[in-house]
């Protein structure tokens, strides 16, 4: 008797107790309906969440989005969009803080797209995969970067456009370090998919080469890239930053402006708040109202 007791409180502990505890999933809203679950209660947050399955790798992303302040999907507004690549911690970082900054510097406010992994772990989040090119340097699991951008901009771009009041002209794609090495292989790779697109600290990767290569077909004339670079990141990085927005800066046919942003104390990735508002502030300004390549502080 005793040792069925023992055997049994051992079985809740370890099967039913774990299931108790733990927190339930976000679950997947209908259109329209926001998120459900704990981030319901964070008003900073106030959105939606759905899965987006990369028919290529057969990968779930993790799609978290947040509503501009008083969002009326019935109303006539529709807002640009900002993409933001490792969403796992970027997107409740520069979500709010796009919040405040449409009372500060009067940015439009704007729909905020995190698009996140589900973890840190390697064996979940790919992004070693997923941001860089293929080329003779690239390592076995790096080279992902096409299957990446086909999977924006056939599976996540049209899905948001059809949920949300988005507007189709100002897209923007946001990346952090190695997701800023991916934003500026984009830019010659699609670069009309965004109009705007923010490099933050981009960091070495494979296919060097790529990023100076000749850009691909473009329509449009009022593109722009922000590259920020903090002045602490290293010698390596700071040179990407700099080699890139010197390059594209002195060819009159480049498909962009550009502008490098140099954050003074800057670090490689702590500053990125202030790198969003930068960047941001210059990306809405109007074109004529900056000399090329110098953004206000």
């Amino acid at each position: 008797m005793i040792l069925r007791t023992r055997f049994l409180l051992v079985w809740l502990l370890a099967v039913v107790m774990p299931e108790a505890w733990a927190a339930p999933p976000v679950p997947a809203a209908p259109d329209g309906a926001g998120v459900q679950g704990p981030l319901a209660h964070l008003p900073a947050l106030e959105g939606d969440y759905f899965p987006l399955t990369d028919r290529g790798s057969g990968r779930v992303h993790h799609i978290f989005v947040r509503y501009p302040e008083g969002y009326d999907a019935a109303a006539p507004t529709r807002y640009p969009v900002v993409y933001v690549l490792d969403g796992d911690s970027l997107f409740p970082l520069l979500a709010p803080t796009h919040l405040f900054l449409h009372y500060d510097e009067q940015l439009p406010e704007a729909i905020i797209v995190g698009i996140a992994y589900g973890g840190f772990d390697p064996a979940v989040n790919r992004r070693n995969t997923d941001f860089t090119a293929p080329g003779p340097d690239a390592t076995p699991e790096q080279g992902g970067a096409p299957g990446f951008l086909a999977f924006l901009r056939d599976r996540l771009v049209p899905e948001v456009e059809r949920r949300y009041v988005a507007d189709p002209a100002r897209r923007i794609l946001l990346g952090q370090s190695r997701g800023g090495y991916f934003v500026l292989w984009s830019a010659r790779e699609a670069p009309d998919l965004f109009w705007g697109r923010i490099a933050s600290n981009p960091a070495q990767g494979p296919a060097r080469e790529q990023l100076f290569a000749p850009a691909s077909a473009h329509a449009r004339q009022d593109l722009r890239v922000a590259v920020v670079s903090g002045t602490r990141d290293t010698a390596a990085r700071r040179q990407i930053a700099r080699e890139w927005a010197s390059a594209w800066s002195a060819q009159p046919p480049a498909p962009w402006q550009v502008a490098l942003i140099e954050i003074e104390g800057g670090t490689h990735a702590a500053t990125i708040g202030e790198a969003y508002r930068r960047a941001m502030r210059w990306l809405f300004e109007p074109a004529a109202a900056t000399p090329r390549g110098k953004p206000g502080p």
